[in-house]
């Protein structure tokens, strides 16, 4: 498939971050065959965990669905560019790429405020493409902030 086809895969999953009133980001992982080994969506809301990103919990359901921590080979598609705390989290896993779509301006560390993933000094480099279906993804986010602030 190709990374604007995983791409509406993410955002379909990020929708269902909607539920439980989170941010609408969504991750999924797969493998050099191109089979979805793992999915989520923001959940902080729903376990009051700071730790529960999209990619943080489709790291975690990748390495027990395989058995091992190390998802070298690996791709992981994500509807907004990682923050430090999932770009740290994604390049210990060895993931191989990372596929995304908004930028975060604020708080990106994949290209944006931080590059954490391709920093010279870190031990351990993915393959970054950044900005695929940016609006649609970008969109989503905009949306749910919108009918938050209506709601504050």
């Amino acid at each position: 498939m190709s990374d604007e086809e995983l791409m509406h895969i993410a955002l379909g999953v990020a929708q269902d971050a909607l539920a439980s009133d989170d941010v609408p980001v969504g991750a999924i992982i797969i493998n050099k065959d191109g089979e979805i080994v793992a999915t989520a969506h923001n959940e902080r809301e729903l376990h009051n965990d700071p730790t529960s990103h999209a990619e943080i919990l489709a790291l975690r359901r990748a390495a027990q669905q395989l058995g091992q921590w190390r998802l070298e080979d690996h791709t992981i598609v994500v509807t907004l560019e990682p923050c430090p705390m999932c770009a740290g989290a994604i390049a210990q896993s060895r993931i191989s790429t990372v596929v995304f779509g908004a930028w975060d301006e604020k708080a990106g560390a994949v290209g944006s405020m931080w590059d954490l993933i391709r920093d010279p000094r870190s031990l351990y480099k993915a393959e970054v493409r950044g900005g695929v279906l940016e609006k649609e993804c970008a969109q989503i986010l905009k949306e749910f902030i919108q009918g938050v602030r209506k709601r504050d």
